[in-house]
This record gives structure tokens, sequence and C-alpha cells, in this order.
């Protein structure tokens, strides 16, 4: 009877340390990804909301406070509000007019929420391989309370 119980007793070891070691830490990676690109989309949304308030304003000369980190903040005097520079990605900008600004943000929010959307299915799969491993874990639990006999048909 002890012969069978150290070889359930490694695989459940073997199951509990793929779900912390592989399948927890993927889930927490996916996450990460998935906040990180909902953070993007919150920028560009800011940034969609501010081309808007300027063209409302309907000014071509912009006072605005910029952020130099750390929340010090210096007042700046643009000249010329018309065109922007964007943040494309890589380090990259590219000057672009208010109405071009707002077409590249509509573009890029949907490949955004696409992405996310791949990344909540991603997570949800990995959600449902921990949720099979631990009914995996419990049926192995189970035959321990077998005889046997029993137990060596199943192995």
């Amino acid at each position: 009877m002890t012969s069978v119980n150290p070889n359930i007793d490694d695989k459940v070891l073997q199951y509990e340390s793929f779900i912390n070691d592989v399948l927890k830490k993927d889930l927490q990676k996916v996450l990460e990804q998935r906040d990180g690109v909902y953070e993007k989309m919150a920028q560009y949304l800011q940034l969609k909301n501010t081309i808007k308030c300027i063209q409302e304003a309907d000014s071509k000369e912009l006072k605005t406070d910029v952020d130099l980190g750390c929340n010090f903040y210096v007042q700046a005097h643009v000249p010329d509000a018309s065109k922007i520079f964007v943040a494309v990605g890589y380090g990259f900008f590219v000057e672009l007019t208010l109405s071009e600004a707002l077409a590249f943000i509509e573009k890029k929010t949907s490949q955004l929420t696409e992405y996310s959307e791949v990344l909540t299915k991603d997570a949800a799969k990995i959600k449902a391989n921990i949720r099979m491993v631990l009914e995996g874990l419990r049926e192995l639990q189970g035959l321990k309370d077998l005889p046997e006999t029993r137990r060596r048909e199943v192995f």
C-alpha cells in the first residue's frame, strides 16, 4: 500500500510546482502586458481629449505646463499649436497636424483594443489550464482513498 502513495504524492508535487512555476507566472506576465496596453490606451485617450480642446479653442498659440518628471512642472509657450509631435513607437516621433493626429490615435487605439482582447483570451486560457490541473490534483488526491488493487489498475 505504501509503494503507490509516494508515486501519487510525487505527481501531486509535480502538478503543484507546474501551477506555481509555470502557469501562474505566465498568467501574471499576460495580465501585466494587458495592463500596459490599457495604460497606453488611456494615454492616447488623454491626448485625443487634449487635441480636441486645442481645436475647440481655435487658437494658434498654447500655454501649458509640462511635466519634467517627479511632479516637477515648467510652463511652456507653444507659438504654433497647429502641429504636434506624436510618439509612434520605438522612440520615434512624427510631426502631424491635429486632424492627422486624431486619425492616428483612432487607428492606434483600435490596434491596442484588438491586442488587449487577445491578451484577455490568453489569460482566460491560462486560467482554464490552472483549473484543469487543479481538477487533476483533486482526482489524484481522491486516488489515495481507493483500495490498493484499484490504484494499481489506474497506474
